[in-house]
């Protein structure tokens, strides 16, 4: 997932409230907008991931999607050339994606369940990345889960940053966190944007972990933009999701790839001569006259020079072996370097006899 060009995850969420064709839909879209790949909510049994009392299990069970259901899903997203993350919310879902797609690109725990030991179990058996959903998580929380799995043989781990709110205020995002986190815990990271679906910032607030060289971005993505619908929110459509994807591809490549070496068009612009000031006779030079500070000046040439800057002071005392005419560029070809052999005493207290 990790180099310097986007790599957008199109989150489906439960925004198709367990209509398989609108899911089919998003999938189309998320297609064509050739994201990377496309993020589901796997439940198959939700008395495992909520009480049998709680408010939300009978409405959750209408979202939800039989295995058979979800083998016919994923195997349509890799026909159309999508990553699947697949962000599990009980054991048994996981179970499922051990045993029928060990290779899907990504399994994600949410935050809700960050250090429930079973969740971590299953997960350790994953064979491709393990992303750990950390918004809202304490340092303990995080180090607890990042420990698991390295204890058993799981090294695969990104940690997704980002939380929802109803709405995200911008004070809260704290991008900067991202980068403490990075270096305390040294594992990738992504971010999870929540930005509110009527934020007129929200092309930028997407792209702005970007700016910091985090390339990885999780988008609730709907198409029905605006449309009050489950996790609409922060769902995005086509016009907007495909802003994000150019602008972050822009991003991206202005914040580069850290490679202390010049690219070419910085070496052509670092040129001494055309670019940056050359060393140039101030006035005629007499072939025979010894050079000083009140032969030479900088300035900007037409031609390039071999001699930088700093090098001006070894200039210094060396005879001229040609005229040099004013503003010519003075380099070593037109002086005498006079070699002076050195003796042990020049490097030590030592004195020849």
């Amino acid at each position: 997932m990790l180099d310097n060009k986007p790599y957008i995850i199109g989150e489906t969420a439960y925004n198709h409230e367990g209509d398989i064709r609108y899911l089919y839909k998003m999938i189309d879209d998320i297609a064509e907008l050739k994201l990377n790949a496309v993020k589901y909510h796997l439940l198959l049994k939700a008395e495992s991931y909520l009480q049998k009392k709680h408010p939300l299990v009978e409405l959750i069970k209408k979202w939800m999607f039989s295995q058979d259901e979800w083998v016919d899903i994923l195997n349509y997203s890799n026909d159309k050339e999508l990553d699947v993350v697949a962000l599990c919310d009980d054991v048994e879902s996981l179970i499922f994606i051990n045993q029928e797609f060990p290779n899907i690109k990504a399994i994600e725990l949410h935050a809700s369940g960050l250090n429930d030991y079973y969740l971590l179990e299953q997960a350790s058996l994953f064979q491709g990345t393990v992303i750990l959903g950390v918004g809202g998580s304490t340092l303990d929380e995080i180090q607890y889960a990042l420990k698991f799995l390295k204890q058993h043989h799981k090294e695969d781990i990104m940690l997704m940053y980002g939380f929802q709110s109803y709405p995200t205020n911008y004070e809260d995002i704290n991008l900067s966190k991202m980068l403490t986190l990075k270096s305390i815990f040294n594992v990738e990271i992504g971010y999870a944007d929540h930005t509110g679906f009527d934020d007129p910032n929200n092309v930028f607030l997407s792209c702005a972990a970007a700016t910091m060289g985090f390339n990885v971005l999780e988008k609730h993505f709907t198409p029905d933009f605006g449309k009050e619908r489950i996790d609409y929110h922060s769902a995005v459509g086509i016009d907007i999701m495909q802003k994000i994807k150019n602008l972050m591809e822009v991003t991206l490549k202005v914040y580069g790839t850290g490679d202390i070496a010049m690219s070419e068009p910085e070496l052509k612009y670092g040129n001494t001569g055309p670019m940056k000031k050359a060393i140039v006779a101030r006035k005629k030079i007499r072939q025979g006259e010894i050079l000083s500070l009140d032969h030479l000046w900088f300035k900007r040439t037409e031609e390039e020079s071999f001699i930088k800057q700093n090098m001006l002071l070894k200039l210094i005392g060396l005879e001229a072996c040609v005229d040099i005419d004013e503003d010519e560029i003075v380099d070593f070809s037109k002086v005498i370097y006079k070699f002076k052999q050195k003796t042990s005493s020049d490097f030590t207290n030592l004195k020849e006899d």
